[in-house]
């Protein structure tokens, strides 16, 4: 699907493809879930045409979509691009959340005023987990989620959150429980290629 004279579905999984950042295998989700795909994004984003090109298309979209934003927040690492990219074609700021101690939090004297507006950038959701934590900082700094901009939802539209999802490319890619992975019960080990 186009949406406008944007970038389709097609176009968007043919970058992965051309840059080898769509993998087959068996792999183990930052969720825990084990999948036969998994989309190494950071192959897609060494090319900074390509990144500015993926990231504008979502910035338009947020655009049309009527999303008024004064700042970008993304989780490190995987959102930090995507996140840059989107403030850029917004002419707002970025910032990022790391982790400390097992969890998300906002350093290096990044600040959050009360009642400003974040897009949250992410590169995929596939359980919304860390998005989830990046708007738990935002709400608890006073600030507002107006958006949540991703290249890939891998949950197919079925993750929510409590503010509109904006994303390049959305499709089911088949997941398991480690329990339940028939990749597993072959004798097959999952890696975890680093997000």
């Amino acid at each position: 699907m186009t949406n406008g004279v944007g970038l389709s579905e097609a176009d968007v999984l043919a970058m992965f493809r051309e840059t080898g950042a769509l993998l087959s295998g068996h792999f183990e989700l930052r969720s825990g879930l084990h999948s036969d795909q998994y989309f190494q994004c950071a192959l897609l984003l060494q090319w900074p045409d390509r990144t500015a090109r993926l990231c504008g298309e979502l910035a338009r979209r947020l655009t049309a979509a009527g999303v008024e934003a004064d700042a970008v927040i993304s989780p490190a690492m995987g959102g930090l691009f995507v996140g840059h990219e989107i403030a850029r074609a917004l002419n707002v700021r970025s910032i990022f959340a790391e982790k400390q101690e097992g969890r998300l939090v906002v350093r290096r004297g990044f600040a959050i005023r009360p009642g400003e507006r974040f897009v949250v950038a992410e590169d995929v959701v596939t359980r919304g987990g860390r998005v989830e934590e990046t708007i738990r900082i935002v709400h608890g700094a006073g600030g507002v989620v107006a958006a949540v901009a991703v290249l890939v939802d891998r949950s197919d539209g079925t993750v929510r959150f409590d503010a509109p999802l904006v994303s390049l490319l959305r499709l089911a890619p088949t997941t398991w429980p480690p329990a339940e992975c028939p990749l597993c019960r072959q004798g097959g080990r999952a890696e975890h290629p680093g997000s």
